[in-house]
């Protein structure tokens, strides 16, 4: 999905604020470069037409960003996503981890962007939660936030993971969470397994996990 990263977004309504929050996470979410350093004021213009919680989880970070050398957010940000196995931000990795179901998973994803006329890029899969945010955001609200739900335990984890490591990226995960149901039942239960158990291990002598024409992209 070619994400536009224009920010001159408002709230009005809660349907309209849930998109907001959504659309600043996924653009906060992603790897910190000159782009957003750039459109962090707008950034911030926006997040102060929402309501709390959402303002001031998303100030927060905003701030940090803001007043923190794009270098050490860079770091910063490897250390966090790329090297922490229990902050992962590809969402079926949580429930399935390398194994050949999470390809089956990654499918309902790629459908329900194509059911809403969205066709990602070849370096992007659909799990990864900055797509599906800019996707609930901008294109689908409504399949956006049923994915969000139905991957919400991994999305918990997430957000615990990050909360333990102290990390200020919490902050757009607390926001984003904000916007969904209390845990309760089923979900804080598979919330309480994935956090003692971990993602599946890989299955010996299976093909990668993603999609042949996912892989074959980014060969």
């Amino acid at each position: 999905m070619k994400r536009d990263k224009r920010s001159g977004v408002h709230a009005s309504g809660p349907h309209t604020e849930r998109a907001v929050v959504y659309r600043i996470a996924a653009l906060l979410l992603d790897y910190p470069d000159e782009k957003l350093v750039d459109r962090l004021p707008a950034l911030h213009k926006a997040a102060t037409t929402l309501g709390d919680p959402f303002r001031q989880q998303l100030e927060i970070l905003l701030q940090h960003l803001n007043t923190t050398a794009l270098p050490e957010l860079a770091a910063d940000y490897v250390s966090t996503f790329d090297l922490r196995r229990r902050c992962c931000l590809y969402l079926t990795y949580y429930a399935y981890g390398d194994t050949r179901k999470r390809g089956i998973a990654l499918l309902s994803f790629k459908q329900a962007y194509r059911t809403a006329g969205v066709e990602l890029t070849a370096d992007e899969l659909p799990d990864h939660l900055c797509v599906l945010l800019e996707f609930a955001a901008t294109a689908d609200l409504q399949s956006g936030r049923r994915l969000l739900l139905e991957h919400r335990a991994g999305l918990e984890l997430l957000r615990l993971a990050l909360g333990d490591a102290d990390s200020i990226y919490v902050q757009a995960l607390n926001a984003i969470s904000a916007t969904l149901p209390p845990l309760a039942g089923v979900d804080r239960e598979a919330v309480g397994r994935l956090a003692a158990d971990g993602p599946p291990g890989e299955d010996v002598g299976l093909e990668p996990f993603a999609p042949p024409d996912y892989m074959a992209a980014r060969t």
